[in-house]
């Protein structure tokens, strides 16, 4: 099965794709991680990117269209995978189509997670993350914690430049402006699941598998 997973920044996408990962054994592909990633490891790539998603604004086409690429040609996404954060725009979508051809993986659903802005600044602004690590935890998760669950870090939690009001309210404006068009596109072209991502993560995965599944 290949997902696309779509919605607005903080709606929820990274928690659903590593559910629907484990449950349907195939790999959870973030850009968002990787590119997070490349910021810990101070590569060319992470050093430019770092500064641009610091800004609110989008990574270049022909960045993330390379990562892409790269990351769906390894053998673990033979069986199919969930693309988390890509694609942003009409031209990644375009290319990701190209891709999917050249790959014979051309069937693909679109699930696209809805929720309204006011709540997306509410949950995003309530992140936090390692400063060692770059793992990223809701406020919830590490309540009456001063050490990372994942690396063991202590008083290590910090808000993201790219996670602050006024920053996430620029990355919704650019999602509502760039982003919002793909689903257009892909309208007619691919089968499209609209669900609501206003609920518990249970509630939302189970809508999300019933709608997979009611082909």
């Amino acid at each position: 099965m290949r997902i696309i997973l779509f919605g607005a920044p903080g709606v929820g996408k990274g928690t659903q794709a590593k559910i629907l990962s484990s449950k349907l054994n195939i790999p959870h592909i973030s850009t968002g991680d990787i590119l997070r990633q490349a910021v810990a490891d101070k590569t060319e790539l992470g050093l430019k990117a770092q500064e641009i998603m610091n800004r609110g604004d989008l990574v270049p086409d022909d960045i993330m269209i390379g990562i892409i690429k790269e990351r769906l040609s390894k053998p673990d996404c033979k069986n199919g995978f969930i693309l988390d954060g890509f694609p942003r725009t009409e031209v990644q979508a375009q290319a990701l189509d190209n891709l999917l051809k050249e790959l014979n993986a051309d069937n693909i659903a679109v699930i696209n997670i809805t929720a309204n802005d006011e709540e997306i600044v509410r949950r995003i602004n309530r992140r936090r993350a390692c400063k060692v690590c770059g793992k990223i935890f809701t406020l919830d998760e590490i309540e009456g914690k001063d050490k990372c669950p994942n690396c063991g870090a202590e008083n290590s939690f910090y808000l993201r430049d790219d996670d602050r009001e006024e920053v996430i309210k620029k990355r919704l404006r650019i999602f509502h402006k760039s982003t919002e068009p793909v689903l257009n596109y892909y309208k007619g072209k691919r089968k499209v699941i609209t669900v609501n991502g206003i609920g518990s993560v249970e509630e939302v995965n189970e809508k999300i598998l019933q709608a997979l599944n009611s082909d």
